[in-house]
């Protein structure tokens, strides 16, 4: 799996400017580089701001004559990071081809110094879908139908998913006393290392705690105010608690919907995990796992296609909620509902996909198998369903 999905994608772009890549940590952002490097770019230069002598190297300009890629890793911990790849760029763009990683947002960290706008492209790298573990290469077209496939390893590759989550390392070990102790360590390392290094957290036993508290709260409307008081912070700590996990992709939220046409909520949000296999409840856990594949759906269309994508959910004030819409230069292009086993068409997917006129209506449900037609909804198994998505 060294050759990701968006390998071809990076190869090509490398050709014109920068590339960051950015996505959770052990996600395998470094070794898709050092893929890249080995595969397409060799002899290439890796460096690592974490690594002292690497350090050294990077602050002194110190790079191989003969490197044809420039690799550098989490080079966002410095303060002048920007200014020192604006530098580099402008002066030896055709000596050198530049590929920046980083377990933060580096989309975010540009604020501030000298931009880096037109000189760079962005992508998101997200941990293991169902459709790359099966080599497969889907190619949704925005305000079409999406295409799907049933191979033979789709609904094992599902159960797998659902059990060790996305990320490499426990998926590929699938071993459960692995898989416990990857978690703890991962999660050690984010909060005692990558936190506390670049932000300022002054109670991280608390940020811990909220760490084991938020697994309960997925697929549900997100509560600060109970949290706060759960935690007994103030909002605006709770709040940059919340903010500093997503910045290090902990968890990713999704917003509501919100037109004239429906009197829907406007500000409470849900909340899921990158790694979902720590969701308990089978029902919270397979709604995570979806909406991740159409995150990931959306980042691709955003960073490789330049589409304007958007997941989304709907409810109104009466109640009525469906769990994603992914809208593409803000109009609905389909609306996801999850289930666990009912194959009868949601009502609320039948009358918000009326009211929005929203092309296509699916109901994924977790019982094998299953794809009909019923009432304008296809109503279909999600190890099928997955199988459409990137």
């Amino acid at each position: 799996m060294k050759g990701r999905y968006l390998t071809e994608k990076i190869v090509a772009d490398l050709g014109e400017k920068m590339v960051f890549l950015s996505g959770p940590r052990q996600v395998g952002k470094t070794t898709l580089a050092q893929y890249l490097g080995k595969r397409y770019f060799s002899p290439f230069a890796y460096l690592n701001w974490d690594y002292q002598p690497d350090r050294k190297k990077i602050i002194n300009f110190q790079f191989p004559g003969e490197a044809k890629l420039l690799i550098f890793d989490e080079l966002h911990k410095w303060k002048n990071w920007k200014n020192y790849l604006k530098g580099i760029y402008d002066k030896q763009k055709t000596q050198f081809k530049i590929l920046v990683t980083g377990s933060a947002k580096l989309d975010i960290y540009q604020r501030g110094g000298d931009s880096l706008t037109g000189r760079y492209y962005h992508y998101l790298l997200h941990p293991f879908s169902l459709a790359e573990l099966l080599f497969l290469k889907p190619k949704p077209s925005p305000f079409k139908a999406l295409n799907f496939l049933l191979p033979q390893k789709a609904e094992l590759t599902l159960q797998r998913l659902l059990k060790f989550g996305p990320f490499p390392e426990p998926y590929l070990k699938q071993e459960a006393r692995y898989w416990r102790r990857w978690q703890s360590a991962r999660l050690d390392r984010l909060i005692k290392e990558e936190i506390r290094d670049l932000r300022m957290i002054a109670d991280l036993a608390n940020l811990q705690i909220l760490v084991e508290i938020l697994p309960d709260k997925v697929a549900s409307p997100l509560s600060v105010n109970n949290l706060r008081e759960d935690l007994e912070v103030a909002h605006k700590t709770l709040v940059n608690y919340l903010q500093t996990l997503e910045f290090f992709y902990f968890h990713f939220r999704v917003f509501p919907y919100t037109r004239k046409k429906i009197r829907t909520i406007k500000k409470m949000s849900k909340l899921y995990l990158w790694d979902w296999s720590t969701v308990p409840g089978e029902g919270p856990k397979l709604e995570n796992l979806i909406a991740a594949h159409l995150l990931k759906l959306a980042h691709y269309l955003k960073n490789v296609e330049g589409e304007k994508a958007e997941l989304f959910y709907l409810r109104d004030l009466e109640g009525k909620e469906v769990d994603f819409l992914l809208v593409v230069e803000d109009k609905p292009w389909f609306a996801v509902e999850v289930k666990l086993e009912e194959t009868g068409p949601s009502p609320s997917l039948l009358y918000f996909g009326k009211k929005l006129a929203i092309p296509y209506l699916y109901q994924v449900v977790r019982t094998p198998e299953v794809d009909l037609f019923n009432s304008g909804v296809r109503v279909i198994s999600a190890a099928k369903f997955l199988t459409g998505l990137v």
